[in-house]
């Protein structure tokens, strides 16, 4: 099989003709939570039901970041370039501050414990916005089978504020998210409700309001076949990066597929990284690979 699969020409000039897809790491049992550390020329993955971050470089390779991790799965950077991340375990965001500590964000909406946040992004106004299906405490994987207080929602935290709101809570399972470049629309994956024989699984996207505290809309975007969206991100002219069951595939502004490429393993997440934000990382099941593209990936910092 070819490492690409063109649908509209205009994928072809995202291709670098000399550059192949490149196994950095393999062994681990399930790779979510890629994130690009460009101040320390690193990315931090999750190995999840291994309950441990994991730091891979260029020049040292693979170590580990932070065991246990509390079973952490998506994370980000906020504005002043610090980790926030999702425990399924402590069913809370957390963040690392800069001298290694770690302070607990956000536990509870309305009295009621989180479920098990599972991705998150901040917006330029410093909100954290982040995704909490009940998939970390299902079973005893990924985190732990806890009992769920609340349904399914995206939520938006304040941190300076403590004020926690709940901008969409139509989803069987809300999972990967992620802002367009100027911030006016957020895509959102439904995973849907894994209890159920046929879980409804597609792309939404929403209207993000002037304020930048609701949203609006919310119709699907996209579907990804074979398999489903999980990991989301987007690059410098909008186009969305979405893992699927045969690789990543690459989706314009309008929703319209511009190509695929195939990785050998189902992909759960994806990130640019690099020093020109033009690396995209890869988790797929438990390898991680990489892909240098001409283009570049809209990531802070």
């Amino acid at each position: 099989m070819s490492e690409y699969t063109v649908k509209h020409p205009r994928f072809e000039s995202y291709l670098l003709g000399n550059a192949s897809l490149e196994e950095l790491a393999t062994g681990f049992r399930w790779l979510e939570g890629p994130v690009w550390m460009g101040d320390a020329d690193c990315l931090l993955v999750q190995d999840l039901p291994r309950n441990r971050t994991m730091r891979w470089s260029e020049s040292t390779g693979l170590s580990v970041y932070r065991f246990p991790s509390e079973y952490a799965n998506g994370q980000t950077r906020d504005r002043q370039g610090r980790l926030v991340a999702c425990s399924h375990r402590a069913r809370c965001l957390f963040r690392t501050e800069y001298d290694g500590t770690l302070t607990t964000l956000v536990t509870h909406h309305g009295g009621k414990r989180l479920n098990s946040p599972n991705d998150v992004v901040v917006a330029s106004d410093g909100a954290i916005w982040f995704t909490d299906p009940v998939y970390g405490i299902a079973n005893d994987y990924e985190g732990g089978r806890q009992e769920s207080e609340q349904p399914p929602a995206v939520y938006r935290f304040e941190p300076e504020t403590g004020e926690i709101r709940v901008v969409a809570d139509d989803f069987g399972g809300p999972n990967g998210l992620v802002f367009s470049p100027d911030e006016r629309r957020l895509y959102i994956a439904e995973t849907g409700d894994q209890s159920q024989p046929n879980p409804v699984q597609h792309i939404r996207v929403f209207e993000v309001s002037a304020d930048g505290r609701s949203l609006s809309s919310g119709e699907v975007f996209h579907t990804i076949s074979p398999g489903y969206a999980d990991g989301l991100r987007v690059d410098e002219d909008g186009n969305l990066w979405s893992s699927a069951a045969d690789g990543v595939h690459c989706i314009s502004p309008r929703g319209e597929l511009l190509g695929v490429v195939h990785v050998p393993h189902r992909v759960s997440n994806v990130t640019f990284g690099g020093p020109f934000k033009n690396r995209l990382f890869i988790c797929g099941s438990g390898t991680l690979y990489s892909l240098f593209v001409n283009r570049r990936g809209v990531q802070w910092p």
